[in-house]
């Protein structure tokens, strides 16, 4: 977080912005209603979990990672006094096309006050007696898959104790070591398999944004036209048939937005360069590129009906922790655009469904082969 100087007056925007910050492994179990990046799901509701088909890549059809939870209660409204977002997308780099969402995921689990699985009072802040360890039963009994934390559908039939998200996760499973524990009995307080699946855990923070006065104003204006000669307008048009100098026009300009949009989304992410998050719950994104921002019809209602607004947004800064960069394709995104339903609709104790919208960076026509 980018420190102040005394003398600058600064404004709040009334976006909050995430950080990621080391927390103990206690501070991130569903009790504390974490909000949280990597490792496996503190779930909310301990029952009707979103299945392994429901999770699944919908491009190569293969488990989805556990990428963030926001947890986001709504003030006032009962039915969602506990409620959190969660996000998960594919580790496989080919599915990553430009501006394809199809990777990712987005539930919503909410709760009313009292519920089946917490306490009326909020949870003590200290580490539970006899401390913490992970286990993948909750305490509703579901089981959850050894490696990705998510619902464990199939057991090892050889020992009946471990369970697995799918036959994909049961061999990553068995190769990281528990082909040798199954056979010898011995998985009483075995230890959690290290698998490679999961990002690295971190704990999310907010705060609210704030910027120096003398850029509020500036920040809050939308995008204008240029007002000035589109490029090219000065080139003759002899030897040019019209159609393709209007092309070029066209082409011109939309580089122009794109270049307006882009330093207007560094200029705002100068003050704070290390936020992964921008939450501000019917707001408006923070767009990287004037290519592939949805329209009002492109953002589909809810299930009950109601429609979709913007929630929070994931920043490209948050890839930076996630080692997830190769030298051939890697995971990527410019904007994760997060919206959900507008009357935070009563589902009971199940998920539901959320709509994300991702945004590449526009490509460079100067890296561009022939």
């Amino acid at each position: 977080m980018a420190e102040n100087s005394p003398d600058e007056h600064r404004e709040e925007t009334g976006v909050l912005l995430g950080f990621l910050e080391e927390a103990e492994y206690w501070q991130l179990q569903s009790p504390q209603f974490p909000s949280k990046v990597g490792g496996r799901p503190a779930w909310l509701s301990q029952s009707d979990l979103p299945s392994p088909s429901e999770l699944a890549c919908e491009k190569c059809q293969l488990p989805t990672a556990f990428l963030l939870q926001v947890y986001a209660p709504i003030v006032g409204q009962d039915r969602s006094f506990h409620r959190t977002i969660f996000l998960f997308c594919c580790k496989t780099p080919a599915c990553y096309s430009h501006n394809d969402s199809r990777c990712f995921k987005v539930y919503r689990s909410q709760l009313p006050r009292r519920n089946d699985f917490y306490p009326y009072d909020p949870p003590e802040e200290e580490e539970p007696t006899g401390g913490a360890s992970e286990t993948f039963v909750l305490g509703s009994g579901v089981k959850l898959c050894r490696v990705c934390g998510c619902p464990g559908t199939k057991t090892c039939s050889r020992c009946h104790s471990a369970n697995y998200c799918s036959r994909h996760h049961q061999t990553a499973d068995w190769k990281a070591g528990h082909k040798e524990r199954c056979s010898s009995g011995a998985l009483s307080g075995e230890p959690n398999p290290v698998h490679g699946f999961l990002f690295p855990e971190f704990e999310l923070v907010t705060e609210p944004e704030e910027v120096p006065v003398r850029d509020a104003e500036e920040l809050s204006k939308p995008l204008e036209e240029s007002q000035q000669s589109p490029p090219y307008s000065h080139l003759p048009g002899e030897g040019l048939e019209s159609p393709d100098l209007k092309d070029l026009e066209t082409m011109a300009m939309h580089e122009t937005e794109d270049q307006k949009l882009f330093q207007k989304f560094k200029q705002r992410t100068a003050h704070e360069p290390h936020q992964v998050l921008r939450y501000c719950r019917k707001g408006s994104p923070l767009w990287v590129s004037a290519e592939h921002r949805p329209q009002e019809k492109d953002i589909p209602n809810c299930s009950c009906g109601a429609r979709r607004v913007f929630e929070f947004q994931v920043m490209p800064q948050l890839l930076n922790h996630l080692k997830v960069d190769t030298l051939q394709e890697s995971i990527d995104w410019g904007v994760l655009a997060v919206y959900t339903c507008t009357e935070t609709c009563e589902q009971g104790n199940s998920y539901t469904a959320e709509f994300i919208w991702k945004q590449d960076f526009a490509a460079d026509p100067r890296n561009t082969e022939d």
